[in-house]
């Protein structure tokens, strides 16, 4: 019996809450140096979020279904226009208050400092999560490949690019194999203090 298919396609509301709780799994560790919130909290903040943003400006959010569920996601991003109509409306406190003040500072304050400007030309994978109980079986193979056919069909995007934290050397010498090379290594002060991770691998993929 042949396994059932992977799908892709654009992220849409009614994944959000799966999203989420994938979200909180790929980046526990980086979320705990942030905050006590269980995942169960941490998991609601980030649905909240996303019902807030459905959609990022100058970006686009992809999901992976096997069977209808959510067993992967990544998100891209890259350098918009100047139109004040196209960029993100402000956040309502109001629907985020239950998280209490303090941890809902951390929070916003540590994925401002995760945050990554793109240059003209470059297309930034801002996350990429693959469900445990789902790796090995193509989920980030089918993400990174849309990602590289999307930048080949884009005019105004020419390369890929992410940060892997040094500490990550699985990770890197995975995105090695993918063709992607380490074009720097940033210290960040910011990053050590929030998320205990000084050093950052910034690595790209050209593609024309």
């Amino acid at each position: 019996m042949s396994a059932a298919p992977l799908t892709i396609e654009q992220m849409q509301m009614k994944y959000n809450a799966q999203v989420s709780r994938l979200l909180v799994q790929g980046f526990r560790g980086k979320f705990q140096s942030l905050t006590n919130m269980k995942d169960d909290d941490l998991a609601l903040f980030f649905e909240k979020l996303l019902d807030h943003y459905p959609h990022e400006p100058f970006g686009r959010r992809m999901v992976v279904l096997l069977e209808g569920i959510v067993v992967g996601t990544m998100s891209i991003q890259w350098k918009g226009d100047s139109d004040p109509e196209l960029k993100r409306k402000p956040l309502s406190w109001k629907s985020f208050n239950r998280f209490g003040k303090w941890n809902l500072m951390k929070m916003m304050l540590g994925l401002h400092f995760l945050e990554h400007k793109p240059q003209a030309g470059e297309c930034y994978i801002a996350d990429l999560v693959v469900h445990s109980d789902h790796r090995g079986i193509g989920v980030g193979t089918n993400l990174l490949q849309w990602a590289k056919q999307y930048v080949q069909a884009e005019p105004h995007l020419d390369v890929l690019s992410l940060f892997v934290s040094g500490h990550n050397e699985r990770a890197r010498h995975l995105y090695e194999q993918l063709s992607f090379h380490t074009k720097f290594q940033r210290s960040s002060l910011a990053r050590h203090i929030f998320f205990r991770e000084r050093k950052w691998n910034y690595m790209v993929l050209r593609l024309k």
